[in-house]
């Protein structure tokens, strides 16, 4: 007789394995109330013991679960039996389910076509750019995170060890304990420093270099070795690895593995556009290839040896023999005799100029060198040469404010007397002030800004249920302060959201007061197939955990059964 199906919260059906990683396992699942197959992601049952695993777990529910897009697997659900007092039992997130191959799956065949490569690699920078727009960085962006489904979509997943992009204390130290591919690494996550966006572009920079070429671009005996290769090394262009791979793409590739994030692509979306234009655009050289490796890495070790070697060959290479006969020696002496008579006269001419008093017309003065000088001493030389001074004000960075930039005419004309001089004396650097924005709209903040000759930065949203959806709440400049023009300011704006708390197994009145609390609207419904609670005990929700519109109403369901 077979064992009874598994069943989560009296709703979704466990059936057969079918992966599983570093800190869970997946299952082909059953919605029952819903009526579809769903993938069930469940946190093995030794880390569930851990309550920071459960913690990270319910994270990456709600990391997944703030994000809808086609290249991005959804998630419907989530539970943790721990808070209705059954600790026994892991934590469990509801997923869609993919039928597909696993991009490493792929790869393992060998080098991927370039079309498909560019494809799958666009698929998961649309992916990314998605993520990152909705403040989640991925940090573990690898082939076996990835499917291609049947359909030849793609698919990114598992945002077990994502963070907010404003989390600063996003570290490799704190993930390595859980999971994490050396493989993929930037060199930001190797040594434990803060990461960003741009940390997923390198290692989707890295999936690009394994399905050109069929292997990763650093390969060590041990994840320490490569980690540290990531750090420090210079990868090869893909060309050199595999012939085939289109030249157009390798400066893509190292643009990408760069060790500078500011040397990367900014965004998801330069990397696409730029992916598209080597695609269908010119075939770099390979002097403009060993151009961009000595501006990302430095020079090259191996290019310099082979440039030192072929100079070697060069100069010892006796077998080059001469094909045409000099010039007559006659003519050789006569050239140089000639050449050091007019060398001479030149000499002459010169020494003998500088030997005469310098002669300027009773009438007519010199405008002396003032740059650097004060203002106030310029005026007092130009007057004493009965020249007048006529002060221009302008900006400058590179001369202190007060003293004199240039003259017009320059210094050395000669001019008549009486005749005025035009002296451009520094008011200092340029600035500009910064606008208002706390409290405008989106639209209206990046107005202003460009209207006072500032840049918009990076925007970053944030659940204020007081404030209404993209009115700006925080700015990186302060309101008035005076910056240089073209300074970049980043924004902090209202998602308009607020983030749903996972409140199965409160007490009805517990969860009412707590969704009221965050800006929710609470109803009630009760399910007569369940034993009823005393007091009522909330068993599931109509939303799952995770940001949702401020004021939407959220269902209750309790047991009133006997």
């Amino acid at each position: 007789m077979s064992a009874e199906p598994r069943v989560l919260a009296g709703r979704y059906r466990v059936d057969e394995l079918i992966g599983h990683g570093g800190m869970a396992k997946v299952y082909r699942g059953y919605d029952l109330t819903l009526g579809r197959e769903v993938a069930v992601k469940i946190l093995d049952p030794d880390l569930a013991r851990d309550t920071a695993f459960r913690t990270r777990f319910r994270l990456e529910a709600q990391a997944a679960s703030r994000m809808s897009h086609p290249s991005i697997v959804r998630v419907f659900d989530a539970g943790d039996p721990s808070t209705a007092g059954r600790s026994d039992e892991p934590p469990y997130i509801i997923m869609e389910l993919i039928g597909g191959t696993l991009l490493k799956d792929i790869i393992a065949k060998g080098p991927v076509p370039v079309d498909d490569a560019v494809r799958y690699v666009d698929g998961i920078l649309e992916a990314l750019d998605y993520s990152h727009r909705a403040g989640v960085v991925h940090r573990d962006i690898k082939p076996g995170n990835v499917m291609v489904t049947d359909k030849g979509q793609v698919k990114v997943m598992d945002f077990g060890i994502a963070r907010a992009v404003s989390d600063s204390s996003s570290t490799v130290a704190e993930t390595t304990q859980i999971i994490g591919t050396a493989a993929y690494f930037s060199p930001e996550q190797a040594k434990g420093e803060p990461v960003d966006a741009r940390a997923d572009l390198y290692s989707t920079g890295v999936v690009l270099y394994e399905l050109l070429t069929g292997r990763q671009p650093f390969r060590g005996e041990s994840p320490v070795a490569v980690a540290y290769q990531h750090v420090s090394e210079t990868p090869v262009p893909p060309t050199e690895v595999n012939e085939e791979s289109p030249r157009a793409l390798d400066p893509i590739v190292l643009r990408a593995l760069a060790k500078d994030p500011y040397q990367r692509y900014p965004d998801a979306a330069h990397f696409r556009a730029a992916l598209d234009a080597a695609v269908g655009g010119r075939t770099p050289s390979r002097k403009e290839i060993g151009a961009l490796t000595s501006e990302l890495y430095g020079p090259s070790p191996r290019h310099a040896q082979e440039t030192a070697r072929s100079l070697r060959q060069l100069s010892t290479d006796t077998t080059m023999a001469r094909t045409q006969s000099g010039p007559p020696v006659a003519w050789i002496w006569a050239g140089l005799a000639l050449l050091a008579v007019l060398l001479a006269s030149v000499l002459f001419w010169v020494w003998t100029i500088s030997l005469r008093p310098d002669e300027v017309p009773s009438g007519s003065r010199v405008v002396p060198d003032l740059v650097n000088v004060s203002a106030e001493r310029a005026q007092a030389d130009l007057g004493k040469l009965d020249l007048n001074a006529t002060l221009v004000l302008e900006h400058s960075s590179a001369i202190t404010e007060g003293n004199v930039i240039r003259t017009d005419p320059e210094s050395g004309t000669t001019v008549d007397e009486g005749d005025s001089i035009t002296v451009y004396v520094s008011s200092g650097e340029e600035t500009v002030v910064v606008p208002t924005l706390v409290g405008l709209s989106r639209a209206a903040a990046a107005e202003a800004l460009e209207t006072a000759g500032l840049k918009l930065g990076t925007i970053i949203q944030r659940s204020d249920k007081s404030i209404p959806m993209d009115t700006v709440i925080e700015a990186s400049e302060e309101a008035e302060a005076e910056v240089e023009p073209g300074t970049v300011v980043n924004l902090v704006i209202a998602s308009g959201k607020v983030t749903l708390t996972d409140v199965t197994g409160w007490t009805m009145d517990a969860a009412k007061e707590e969704l009221e609390r965050i800006g929710l609207i609470a109803t009630s419904a009760e399910l007569a197939d369940c034993a009823a609670t005393n007091p009522p005990t909330v068993v599931s929700m109509s939303s799952a955990p995770g940001d949702v519109p401020i004021g939407s109403t959220v269902e209750l369901r309790h047991c009133t059964g006997s």
